[in-house]
Formats: structure tokens, C-alpha cells, sequence
């Protein structure tokens, strides 16, 4: 059986582990026994963070909207449930932009909610 030499194969998957690793600090940028588990870790650091993420932003609706119903004299949790007892379904992340960014029409919104 002939011999099969595998040094394009082994450049090749050193030189893209070294592409995904640049910006790294230390010897984890060039040096391939620490690149690698520095590599596989970021992964898993990108993979958490994309679900906490989510759980950030809507922390984050949730506190802008609580503010800017503060200010009619209710409470978050009252306002969310006079909202679904009124029917009216709008998400957290719309109400949070309504609520910074047109507060007039967020005032229509509580109006309607507490009528």
C-alpha cells in the first residue's frame, strides 16, 4: 500500500484554527496546544451567551417599561395584567421602544389599559 502523506491536510486545519483564533491574547493567538482548547471554550462562551442574550434584553423591556409606567402611578406587574385583561397584545420589546421613544402614544396605551 502506498504511503499517504497528510501535510496539506495538517497546514490547512492549523491555518484555519489560527484564523478563528486571531485577537485572541497571549501565546492563544499562535500557539496551536493553546489556540485549540481557547478555541473550543470561546464556542461554548458563544453558545451560553446567545440564550443569555435574550434573558438581558428582556430584563431590560421589562425595567423600561416599569419606569415608564411609574410615572401614571402603576406598577409593572398591574400594568401587564390590565393589558391582558383588555386584550391588548403587544410584546415587551414594542411597549419598552413605545414607551422611550413616543411617549404620547404610550400614554393613549395606559390610558386605554386603566379605562
Amino acid at each position: 500500500m502506498p504511503r499517504v502523506k497528510r501535510g496539506t491536510q495538517h497546514v490547512k486545519r492549523r491555518k484555519n484554527l489560527l484564523k478563528r483564533v486571531k485577537g485572541f491574547k497571549w501565546g492563544r493567538k499562535s500557539k496551536i496546544r493553546l489556540a485549540r482548547p481557547a478555541m473550543l471554550k470561546a464556542g461554548q462562551y458563544a453558545f451560553r451567551d446567545r440564550r443569555a442574550k435574550k434573558r438581558n434584553f428582556r430584563s431590560l423591556w421589562t425595567l423600561k417599561i416599569n419606569a415608564a409606567v411609574r410615572a401614571y402611578g402603576l406598577s409593572y406587574s398591574r400594568f401587564i395584567d390590565m393589558l391582558k385583561k383588555a386584550n391588548i397584545s403587544l410584546d415587551r420589546k414594542v411597549l419598552a421602544q413605545i414607551a422611550e421613544k413616543q411617549p404620547a402614544i404610550f400614554n393613549k396605551i395606559v390610558d386605554s389599559v386603566k379605562a
